[in-house]
């Protein structure tokens, strides 16, 4: 608490309020967007999320009304109270208060208590809570709903949920009771019944969640240290919190056409050979497939930027032999430096000052796959532009995207202590603040020197990240096992990861650890198929999980649903063009679209892809039909054209070959040729599915590869459907040379 207010002054669009005890500041981002922010350990900002200067000029009043001071703009007005109390309304009513009467602490527990639940083998941590120094409490009115917070472990709606922003590599099944995984996303989209809202909590230190758990009048958001450095955002829909969460964060940019491809990986693909093996098997059975990853034991002794001959033999010729059968490569990296004097990577390190040290000034030490290794300081740029300069190892060997594992940052010996010396741009900083945006800048780093080497759109797949990540990278869910429950939290994690800005996400495609069965597989690939990182991926000495290894039938089921992933490639590339101008995902939960639907507020096993498109994918074993819930308006069984009446719940066939898939009514839905790869003929012609309704439709194309759309050099097609079933095109904007030489109509239900 701040005490009481003494003064204020308003500055451009922010105004400094004075207190008894601190200072603080409310500032005017957008007419929809205002941030609040106490300096507690530092004066201004120091964001790795947003980048450049999001404040843009905004009409707004400030009025002292005595027990309050109002900041107001056409959207959104903030009331600040003493003690710094931030209450905010929209259109004179309240949609979001900070509550007064302060939190109701759990009881500690006896030193008895504690002795006799570590005996029994308790986590005692589980459920402590306590006062943070930083915080913010808010008022709950009984009917929210939470969503975000990237890919937290549970149901789609957090409400009732505890979580922590602390990224860990935890290769244990996950279970809701996991707190915290890979990632720190410190967004929350609150729905309530007549208000929707956004906050963007944007601390990088160690950082808790509660939402009701710890008491029904509140939810709180608390770290360990830092600024109270919140951004709230309004909005009249859910697509207006992402749009505005987005728009301060970044979005994810249209990315390489193949990279929306199947990929295939394994760690225990031990050897070129074996790589070789696999891609020519999909060649065989005719799966189509774009990617071969090489896990870590391509390198040479798990050194980063080496490649280890002896089993991967000559590395650009092991890659073209990939290439001259359409494959691309994407290669591992560690953040991890092997500590061996006379490797060139650890001997630059060491001179340029670029590892992480102990508080002593020694080169800080511990363990990950090469041994004793040390770890990259990316807070500074110049390590970040040595890291960055070092992709052109791989680039020069033909690999086509870098997948950066490990970077929470990982450690054998124990995590990092907090006090281990980093940078943090321009000044010193420490573990505790730089551990959550480790990844973040290694991904960063990849990303620029991918863009340079190679000037093409980056493919960059990271493990752990931070709030904004999405500007430099796509993200898969970690190391998830091959359990149904797996499956099943998949969905609801891909879409709060798309909610959060993460719109290229995906999980791995039957499980990462574990064994996977012929069933799991099957459901699985349904799943993924239409997630927008599409990769099977398990583990060393797991069961092989490719579909051959379960037989026939599953090859069968396998190759029906990557194919269908390759027919609707137009249909995503559409969505991630969207995505770049508005922030909306590709893979979205339905209350996005349909937030007044009480039926869609815990939905967890059903998503839309875009708007057109509903799926409802079979999660449990054994289950042969699916109840599906249909929103408002007519759909369309995608496979069968049958007409259903939104707005109820249908039970409906779902034998193992068979995912319910079903389109709104109007909706036009691009498809290209399957092909076993991208490239691998022109995509002279477009399929329009076209469903019965009025309907219009953006079709999107440009060359699939570099940036030359930034400048123009793509082509939007514009269609319109009649109620009588008529289709025109327009062609609303031509700057790709490679127009469609036909478009193809199918027509679909009646």
């Amino acid at each position: 608490m701040l005490g009481k207010r003494l003064d204020y002054q308003v500055e451009e669009n922010k105004i400094h309020f004075f207190f008894e005890k601190e200072e603080a500041f409310l500032e005017v981002i957008t007419e929809s967007i205002m941030n609040v922010f106490v300096p507690y350990e530092t004066k201004g900002h120091r964001s790795k999320a947003i980048e450049g200067e999001k404040a843009v000029r905004t009409d707004f009043e400030v009025k002292d009304c005595g027990s309050y001071v109002s900041v107001a703009t056409k959207q959104l007005e903030a009331r600040v109270y003493d003690g710094f109390y931030v209450d905010f309304y929209r259109d004179g009513k309240s949609i979001c208060e900070d509550y007064r009467s302060g939190r109701i602490l759990r009881p500690l527990l006896s030193e008895k208590s504690l002795e006799v639940l570590k005996a029994e083998g308790h986590d005692v941590s589980a459920g402590a809570s306590g006062s943070y120094p930083v915080q913010t409490v808010k008022k709950m009115d009984g009917d929210e709903k939470f969503y975000g917070l990237g890919d937290k472990t549970g149901f789609l709606n957090k409400r009732d949920y505890e979580y922590e922003n602390w990224n860990s590599d935890i290769p244990q099944a996950h279970t809701d009771s996991y707190r915290a995984l890979y990632k720190s996303i410190p967004f929350l989209i609150t729905l309530k019944k007549e208000s929707v809202y956004g906050i963007f909590f944007d601390n990088t230190y160690r950082s808790y969640v509660n939402l009701g758990k710890e008491n029904q009048a509140y939810f709180y958001y608390g770290a360990d240290a830092g600024n109270l450095d919140y951004y709230f955002i309004a909005g009249d829909t859910m697509p207006d919190i992402v749009g505005g969460y987005t728009y301060l964060t970044g979005r994810t940019p249209l990315p390489q056409l193949w990279t929306l491809g199947y990929h295939q990986s394994r760690w225990g693909y031990d050897s070129a050979d074996c790589i070789k093996k696999v891609a020519g098997k999909y060649r065989e059975l005719d799966i189509p497939c774009d990617t071969m990853h090489f896990d870590i034991d391509y390198m040479d002794g798990y050194r980063v930027f080496t490649w280890n001959e002896k089993d991967y033999g000559d590395p650009a010729e092991t890659i073209q032999e990939l290439a001259d059968d359409g494959f691309k490569a994407v290669c591992i990296i560690d953040p991890g430096v092997k500590l061996d004097p006379g490797y060139e990577k650890y001997d630059e390190g060491i001179a340029g000052d670029y590892f992480a040290k102990t508080p002593e000034g020694e080169v800080y030490v511990n363990a990950v796959w090469p041994g004793d290794s040390v770890y990259p300081d990316f807070g500074q740029p110049k390590v970040r532009k040595w890291w960055a300069e070092n992709q052109k190892f791989l680039t020069d060997i033909g690999v086509a995207g870098v997948w950066n594992d490990m970077n929470e940052p990982a450690s054998f010996h124990g995590e990092l202590p907090s006090d281990v010396v980093f940078t943090d741009e321009d000044q010193k900083s420490t573990h505790a603040a730089m551990h959550n945006v480790y990844g973040h800048l290694m991904s960063k780093a990849t990303y620029e020197g991918l863009k340079e080497q190679t000037g093409k759109r980056p493919f960059v797949i990271t493990r752990a990240c931070y709030a904004g990540s999405q500007k430099y990278t796509t993200v898969w869910t970690g190391d998830n096992q091959s359990l149904w429950s797996h499956l099943q939290m998949a969905v609801p994690q891909l879409c709060n990861l798309g909610l959060s800005g993460l719109a290229f996400a995906g999980t791995d495609v039957g499980g990462f650890g574990a064994d996977c069965t012929a069933e799991l597989l099957c459901r699985w690939v349904q799943v993924g198929a239409f997630s927008p990182l599409f990769r099977n991926h398990s583990s060393n000495g797991s069961i092989y999980q490719e579909p051959w290894q379960f037989g026939e039938k599953t090859v069968n089921i396998y190759r029906k649903f990557v194919e269908l992933r390759y027919r609707l490639l137009p249909y995503l590339y559409d969505l991630f063009a969207e995505c770049e101008k508005t922030g909306l995902p590709i893979m979205r939960p339905l209350v996005l679209h349909y937030e007044k639907d009480e039926n869609t507020w815990n939905l967890n096993d059903e998503f839309l892809v875009g708007e057109h498109l509903l799926v409802a994918p079979v999660l449990e074993q054994g289950q042969t039909k699916k109840m599906v819930y249909l929103p408002e308006g007519i759909w369309y069984d995608f496979n069968t054209g049958k007409r259903y009446e939104g707005k109820q719940y249908y039970l409906v066939d779902a034998p193992l070959d068979t995912c319910p898939m079903f389109a709104k009514a109007g909706s036009m839905i691009p498809a290209y040729e399957v092909m076993q790869y991208v490239g691998e003929k022109p995509y002279d012609t477009l399929n329009m599915l076209v469903f019965p309704g009025e309907g219009t439709y953006v079709h999107y194309q440009d060359n699939g590869s570099d940036f030359a759309y930034q400048d123009g050099a793509y082509n939007e097609y514009a269609f319109t459907q009649q109620e009588n079933g008529e289709v025109t095109m327009k062609m609303g904007k031509e700057g790709y040379e490679k127009p469609y030489k036909k478009i193809e109509y199918i027509f679909v239900g009646k």
